[in-house]
C-alpha cells in the first residue's frame, strides 16, 4: 500500500514512504502518471511565463557577469528588477503546485547505473594526479619565467580558464574530478602525513577563510594580469596547502580546509555523474541537493554563501556606481593617515567583509523566519542547514553565466600556450564573443534559479509531514532568493567602469 504521512497539523520530520508490491504498485503508477500530466501542464506554462520574462531582460542587456562594460538598458530599470524577482517568485509559485511526494521523491531517487571504475580508478587517479604535478610545477616555473604578458602566459590561461572557469564547470554539468587531478594530494601522498588530528571544532571554517582570502587576492592584487605575481600566489596556496596536509593528514586536510576541494565538492552535488560505491551513476541534475548530508555546519552555509557573494562582489566594484562609491568612501577616509592605496584596499576589504556578513546573515535570518512560520521543532539551524544547498545551483548559474565567455574569448590563446608552453606567440588569437551569449548568461542564470527552487521545495517535503508547513517553510527562502537576484541585477545594469586605484 502507500502510505503518505501528510497531516497538515503535524510539523515534525516526515516519515518515509512504504510502497509494497501488489495491487499497491497499480496505484503507485497512477499516482505518478497522473502528476506527470499535473507537471506537464505546469511545465508549459512555466516556460512561456519564463519565456515572457527572459525576453524583457534581455532586452535590458544586463543579465551578464562578466567585466566587461555592460550597455545602457533599454527598459526601466525598475521593470528590470521587477521582471528577475518576478521569475523567482513565478518559479516557487509553480513549484508550490508540486505536493505528490511520491513524485518528488521518484525523481530525487531516479538513477541509472554506469559503468564499474574500481578496476582502473587507481591507475586514473595516479595519472590524473601525475599530470596535475607537471602542470603545476610548469605554472610556477614559466610564470617566473616567461612571458609576462596575460594572454600568452601559461601561468595565468591555465589558472584562470581552466582552474577558475573550465573545472568548475565540468564539475557542475559533468562530475567531480578534482580528485584525480589535485596535484597537491598527489605531492602529499608521497610524503609521510597525520602527525596531528584536526579539531572538529574548526570544521570547514578554514576553507570558509580561504576561499575568501584567494577571491581578495585576486581582487587587489594583480594576479591576472602579471603572470610572476600570480606564480608568487601558486607558491604559497601551495606551501600551505602542503604543510597542512602533512600535519593533519590528506584525507582531513582535503575534506575539510583546502578551498578548492571543497569547493568541487559541493559543486560537484549539483552534477548529474557520481560516483558511488565504484560505479558511475547517472542522476538528474541537482537531485543531491536534498541530502541531508551535504551541508552539516554553519561553516558549511558560510561557504555556500561566499560562492554566491564573492561574484556579486567582482560584479558591484566594476560598475560606474561602485568605482563612484570606492572613490566617496576613499576620500572621506582621509584624515592626513596612510597613502590612498593603504585607504583603498582597506575600503575594498571593508565593502567586500560588509556585504559578505549582510548576504549570510540574509540567508540565516530567513532560518529563524522559516521555523516561526512553520511552528516546528526543528530547529532554526537545521532548517538552514537543510535549505543551503540549494543554493548551490544558484552559485552554479552564476558561474556559468559569468565564465562562459572568458573560457570562449581564451580558447585559442590557452590551446597556443599549451602547445608550447616554452615559447607561446606574442600576439596570441582571442575570440569575440557573439551578442547572443548575453541569451545565454541570462538561461544560466535562470536555470540555475529554477534547479534552486525545486531542490527547495523537495526538501521542505522531505523535512515536513505537512503540505501546508512544507510550502510555508519556503517563503522566507525564496525572499532571500527574490533579494539575491534583484541586487545581482541591479548590479548588473550598471555601466561598466575600471576599479579605481587597483594595479
Amino acid at each position: 500500500m502507500l502510505s503518505l504521512p501528510d497531516s497538515d497539523t503535524n510539523t515534525g520530520a516526515s516519515e518515509e514512504v512504504h510502497i509494497e508490491s501488489g495491487p499497491g504498485s497499480r496505484l503507485r503508477h497512477w499516482v505518478v502518471s497522473n502528476t506527470k500530466l499535473r507537471l506537464f501542464v505546469q511545465f508549459v506554462l512555466w516556460v512561456s511565463i519564463l519565456t515572457l520574462f527572459t525576453e524583457t531582460v534581455a532586452a535590458g542587456n544586463g543579465m551578464t557577469l562578466s567585466k566587461q562594460p555592460r550597455d545602457t538598458l533599454a527598459v526601466p530599470r525598475w521593470l528590470y528588477l521587477a521582471t528577475g524577482g518576478a521569475t523567482i517568485g513565478a518559479s516557487a509559485l509553480l513549484a508550490s503546485f508540486v505536493t505528490d511526494r511520491a513524485f518528488i521523491r521518484y525523481l530525487h531517487n531516479w538513477s541509472l547505473p554506469g559503468p564499474t571504475v574500481d578496476d582502473w580508478w587507481t591507475p586514473i587517479r595516479w595519472i590524473g594526479r601525475s599530470f596535475g604535478i607537471v602542470v603545476l610545477g610548469l605554472a610556477v616555473y614559466l610564470g617566473l619565467t616567461g612571458p609576462q604578458l596575460p594572454t600568452a602566459s601559461f601561468t595565468i590561461l591555465v589558472t584562470f580558464v581552466v582552474v577558475r572557469a573550465g573545472l568548475p564547470m565540468l564539475t557542475y554539468l559533468g562530475g567531480n574530478v578534482w580528485p584525480a587531478l589535485n596535484p597537491w594530494r598527489g605531492i602529499v601522498s608521497l610524503l609521510p602525513a597525520g602527525h596531528r588530528t584536526y579539531p572538529r571544532e574548526l570544521a570547514r571554517w578554514p576553507a570558509v577563510g580561504g576561499l575568501l582570502l584567494l577571491v581578495w587576492i585576486e581582487v587587489i592584487f594583480p594576479v591576472s594580469t602579471i603572470p610572476s605575481i600570480l606564480s608568487l600566489a601558486i607558491l604559497g596556496y601551495s606551501a600551505v596547502t602542503i604543510a597542512g596536509a602533512v600535519l593533519f593528514g590528506p584525507d582531513a586536510w582535503f575534506e575539510n580546509a583546502d578551498p578548492l576541494s571543497v569547493l568541487f565538492r559541493f559543486f560537484g552535488a549539483v552534477a548529474p555523474v557520481k560516483r558511488r560505491d565504484g560505479k558511475l551513476t547517472v542522476k538528474l541534475p541537482g537531485s543531491d541537493l536534498t541530502d541531508s548530508d551535504l551541508i552539516t555546519d554553519t561553516s558549511d552555509v558560510a561557504f555556500v554563501i561566499a560562492l554566491i557573494w564573492e561574484l556579486t562582489y567582482s560584479g558591484f566594484i566594476t560598475t560606474q556606481t561602485g568605482a563612484a562609491t570606492t572613490e566617496a568612501l576613499v576620500s572621506l577616509s582621509n584624515i592626513g593617515v596612510g597613502a590612498v592605496q593603504i585607504r583603498a584596499i582597506l575600503i575594498y576589504t571593508l565593502l567586500f567583509v560588509s556585504g559578505y556578513v549582510v548576504f549570510f546573515a540574509a540567508y540565516w535570518y530567513a532560518g529563524v523566519l522559516s521555523r516561526r512560520r512553520t511552528g516546528t521543532y526543528i530547529t532554526a539551524k537545521r532548517i538552514a542547514f537543510r535549505f543551503a544547498p540549494s543554493l548551490l545551483a544558484i552559485a552554479a548559474g552564476y558561474h556559468l553565466a559569468h565564465y562562459t565567455g572568458l573560457a570562449v574569448s581564451l580558447s585559442p590563446a590557452l590551446g597556443m600556450a599549451i602547445l608550447s608552453p616554452l615559447s607561446p606567440p606574442a600576439n596570441p588569437l582571442t575570440l569575440s564573443p557573439p551578442g547572443w551569449f548575453e541569451g545565454l548568461s541570462i538561461a544560466y542564470v535562470l536555470i540555475g534559479h529554477l534547479l534552486a527552487i525545486w531542490a527547495a521545495h523537495a526538501t521542505a517535503y522531505e523535512l515536513f509531514s505537512s503540505r501546508l508547513v512544507a510550502i510555508r517553510s519556503q517563503y522566507p527562502f525564496i525572499g532571500v532568493m527574490i533579494g539575491y537576484t534583484v541586487i545581482s541585477l541591479w548590479i548588473l545594469s550598471l555601466p561598466g567602469a575600471t576599479p579605481p586605484y587597483l594595479p
